[in-house]
């Protein structure tokens, strides 16, 4: 399990919930702080006594078991440079990938932030969201005119996966539908069947290799 973190968004549903509406700046703070107190409650010790600007808890029992790892979608700079002081994994928005220009101006601002904290930037997983078909046959163009995935057979995919991980960072994928629904049950049983046995099967060919 991987626990989902932000800012907060939609903030008119928030609002509708009863939580005060927070400032684009303040609602990144209390991110922020949101995950150093998740982290605090986890794993068992003392009891915890957090006094932040925005979260306050006196004396409560931290959970015995540690806190999952906390994944964010950030992606103004305040929020991104929040991940890299925090969180261990991001997720581009957009279906942004390692080829798009939000990734690389994204990325450096993460490892940045993490460096001036002491983390190791690398500490920091990137999990892309990507969405295409799944063809029978080789498409002759898997990306489009603006250089966006929209998918081919299962070897290209494979081929761009293990790209992905092997030359770009890629630590992870979540594999949406095109129009960004839900994959359909035979996409998804050629996803984990076929294309992602063979990209796991392609990078530890060539890390042994290396």
């Amino acid at each position: 399990m991987v626990l989902g973190m932000g800012a907060g968004g939609l903030w008119d549903r928030i609002a509708a919930l009863g939580v005060p509406r927070l400032s684009p700046g303040a609602a990144v703070e209390a991110f922020e702080e949101a995950i150093i107190l998740v982290r605090m409650l986890s794993g068992g010790g003392d009891p915890v006594t957090f006094h932040g600007r925005h979260h306050r808890v006196d004396a409560v029992e931290p959970a015995p078991v540690p806190a999952p790892p906390v994944w964010t979608g950030s992606v103004g700079p305040r929020s991104l440079a929040a991940t890299g002081r925090v969180a261990d994994g991001w997720i581009p928005g957009h279906a942004a990938d390692w080829l798009s220009e939000r990734y690389r101006t994204s990325r450096p601002v993460i490892d940045e932030a993490a460096a001036s904290v002491g983390r190791d930037p690398r500490a920091i997983r990137t999990i892309f969201n990507f969405p295409g078909r799944i063809t029978d046959r080789p498409l002759p163009a898997p990306r489009d005119a603006d250089g966006r995935w929209v998918g081919g057979s299962v070897a290209q995919w494979t081929d761009e996966l293990t790209d992905a991980v092997l030359h770009h960072g890629a630590s992870g994928f979540t594999l949406f539908a095109p129009d960004h629904g839900s994959p359909d049950p035979a996409t998804l049983a050629r996803w984990s069947r076929e294309i992602a046995p063979a990209v796991r099967e392609a990078v530890a060919k060539e890390r042994a290799t290396a």
